[in-house]
This record gives C-alpha cells, structure tokens and sequence, in this order.
C-alpha cells in the first residue's frame, strides 16, 4: 500500500476511533503531502513513496524542533503534546539504519568516493544521502563522516 493510502486509511480510523490527537496530525500530514504534491507538477499529481517518505521526515523535523523550542521554554505541556504527535508520525518513516549499518555505509562511501580528509566531505555527503535515502537523517550521517574522516 502506497504511503498516501496508508495515511487516509489511517485517517478514516482515527475519525472512526474519535481520536482527536492521531486525527489532527494526519489530516496536517495529507495537507502536506497534497500541497507537495501539487507543487511537484499540479493538482491532478501523485508522489511516489520516496517523495512520500521526503514529507514525513520534513514534519517529523518540524516537530523535534518544537519539541527542542518548548523544552527550553519551559513548556513541557507542549512539549508533551509535540512528542505525541512526533510518535504518530515516525510510524510512517521506513526503518532507520542501525548504528553499525550506518557506521558501514559512510566507511564504504568515503572509500568510493576516495576522501581522505574533511575537505572532501562534501562529495562523500551527496554520494552518501543516495545511499542512504531517507533511512538516516542528514545530521546523523554528517556527525558519522565527520567521526570517519576526522581520524
């Protein structure tokens, strides 16, 4: 089932289930997708899954940074209210890669891409988030390449 079937499969449950919270990040999720879609190539578009999947995480983003806003503000309440909606949203992003997965895929790419210090850590980033696609987030794999090549 495609991703954009999936949330408005989900979002006649929640409706059903009268529950409010799931109900309202979904309905902002499909507005999102929709809105992407229409940017892509008009009103009558579609997107694929990756594309998909490329909303999701831009949502779940929006929402760490909220929750990071709020925790310094001192508005745990929220805070709360932000972690619930991330909780619902990450349950439509594919499986993140493991730490070792992770740590093996930047050590073949900064191999293939032939780097051998920072300053080449751009062409191994580019080549990485290919590899990677949306399994990892960009500040993740930043912070393991910078790890890799800083040795």
């Amino acid at each position: 089932m495609a991703l954009a079937e999936r949330v408005d499969t989900d979002l006649k449950d929640a409706m059903r289930a009268k529950d409010a919270t799931k109900l309202g990040v979904l309905r902002m999720l499909k507005s999102a997708l929709e809105y992407a879609a229409i940017e892509k190539s008009g009103a009558e578009a579609e997107l694929n899954d990756a594309e998909a999947a490329q909303v999701v995480r831009k949502q779940v983003k929006q929402r760490q940074d909220s929750i990071e806003s709020f925790e310094k503000g001192g508005r745990a309440e929220l805070a709360a209210k932000e972690k619930e909606e991330l909780s619902i949203l990450q349950a439509y992003l594919p499986q993140g890669m493991s730490a070792d997965e992770l740590a093996k895929v930047v050590r073949d790419t900064i191999a293939g891409v032939g780097a051998t210090s920072k300053a080449q850590m751009g062409a191994v980033m580019k080549a990485l988030q290919e590899k990677a696609a949306g399994r990892a987030d960009g500040k993740t794999l930043n912070q393991e390449v910078q790890k890799q090549l800083g040795n």
